[in-house]
């Protein structure tokens, strides 16, 4: 052997002998490998850059807001960007860059909060209709009927019937969401309780319950997750979408939708109105979709036998 593949080899050896730091020590093998897969994911990381900064400005609005989102100066109606009012001010003078800071937080506690209510009753009623076939029928056909109808459509209508407010935007957007989540859980649960390992346990005498809890919904949960990223995309959307059309929360407060509905009238004259809270929740919603794109790959067990 010559000398150059001795010197070759011996690199090869003492390379291999190193021991491996940071992302490098979780192998495809490894439970946390998906974490891995999603910080090697230069969009990912952007995405979470973003959202972290949108979610501690929301939560710092009280703080960092330099002006009342409510203050109505109609001396200074808008006026464009200037040092005082960093994004303008509307036309009654509120300053744009306070009321987009508040309006994030209506914005993201309304999309987190349908979010986590439609995901526990969609996991539930997915999990009832995929393992019990006697309420599968029941179940979906429910599920079929809400989603027969166009989700905004439906979404206007219950508040309709409820009335505007954030409590009623909130129970009208559990109603269109949850069963979008419960046909994804029931999808899974169809294919796992097939499983040889939830036979073995049904062989030993596990309850359902024990079943479910232990075996079903831990191996449902990776898509579950995906989908409730898009889920409070399509929330915050939607809640945004019933304020523009006025079946929203109330008509004072700060939120994107209100903005976008009061800014859209003066494009004209005051661009800014309206633009900078669409760019807001265009930056929000698009940070959410990317980031759940690249929970998909990054959970997709295909990914580890690459």
């Amino acid at each position: 052997m010559a000398a150059s593949d001795t010197n070759v080899l011996a690199a090869a050896s003492v390379a291999a002998a190193k021991p491996k730091r940071g992302l490098a020590r979780i192998t495809p093998q490894s439970r946390w490998y998906w974490v891995r897969m999603l910080l090697q994911n230069k969009v990912a990381v952007a995405s979470m850059i973003l959202l972290g900064i949108i979610v501690l400005s929301a939560i710092l609005a009280p703080l960092i807001a330099p002006h009342d989102p409510r203050y109505l100066d109609p001396v200074n109606r808008l006026k464009p960007p200037s040092n005082n009012n960093w994004l303008g001010t509307d036309d009654s003078g509120r300053d744009l860059f306070s009321r987009i800071l508040f309006g994030g937080r209506v914005s993201l506690l309304i999309g987190v909060s349908v979010t986590v209510a439609a995901a526990i009753i969609g996991t539930i009623l997915g999990l009832a209709a995929g393992y019990f076939d006697r309420l599968d029928s029941w179940i979906m056909r429910a599920m079929d009927g809400l989603m027969a109808f166009p989700s905004i459509l439906l979404a206007i209508a219950i508040m309709v019937s409820l009335g505007a407010g954030a409590q009623n935007v909130f129970i009208a957007l559990v109603i269109v969401y949850t069963p979008t989540i419960a046909r994804l859980v029931r999808s899974s649960t169809l294919v796992l309780r097939q499983q040889a390992y939830v036979e073995s346990a049904r062989s030993i005498g596990m309850g359902n319950s024990a079943i479910l809890t232990k075996y079903i919904f831990p191996n449902a949960l990776s898509p579950l997750i995906v989908q409730c990223t898009f889920v409070i995309a399509f929330s915050i959307i939607a809640e945004a979408s019933l304020s523009f059309l006025g079946a929203g929360v109330d008509p004072q407060t700060p939120t994107w939708g209100n903005m976008l509905r009061d800014g859209q009238r003066m494009m004209q004259i005051a661009w800014w109105a309206a633009i900078f809270p669409g760019m807001a929740l265009v930056i929000l919603v698009l940070s959410l979709n990317l980031l759940g794109d690249a929970l998909r790959d990054a959970l997709d067990p295909r990914v580890r036998e690459r």
